[in-house]
């Protein structure tokens, strides 16, 4: 048994190069190999939002506080509030994050294929992410 004690890990903020506005990830599960999963806490300020992405094996959004946005790729954005659990199938291209005005907190879960849990693409432009 292993435990990890609440705030041993510290919190970080989210790479420039795969989001856009101030995000903060803590990190829930890093499983060792050979088991794969990988969980965090995210926390979007208004306005902030990820980059389109996929993940080879899928994800799921639990959100835990909070109002935004998720979209994928084709499709309308879609409003998300705290209680909803959405779930993006391997290779769908997507973006998540707060609404314009509105904070989002979510726990994201994926598994890595081989070491890899996501594919960063381009950044969601301000007129994708208000339209």
């Amino acid at each position: 048994m292993e435990i990890t004690r609440c705030g041993s890990r510290p919190s970080t903020i989210a790479p420039a190069e795969y989001f856009t506005g101030t995000v903060r990830q803590d990190a829930i599960i890093e499983t060792p190999a050979p088991a794969q999963v990988r969980a965090i806490t995210v926390t979007f300020e208004p306005g902030a939002r990820t980059a389109w992405h996929t993940h080879p094996l899928g994800q799921t959004l639990i959100v835990t506080s909070g109002c935004g946005w998720a979209q994928t790729w084709g499709e309308p954005k879609q409003e998300i509030r705290a209680g909803d659990v959405i779930w993006f199938p391997p290779g769908e291209k997507h973006w998540h994050g707060a609404s314009a005005t509105t904070a989002i907190t979510h726990i994201a879960i994926q598994e890595a294929l081989e070491g890899q849990a996501v594919d960063w693409l381009e950044l969601v432009s301000d007129a994708e992410f208000l339209g």
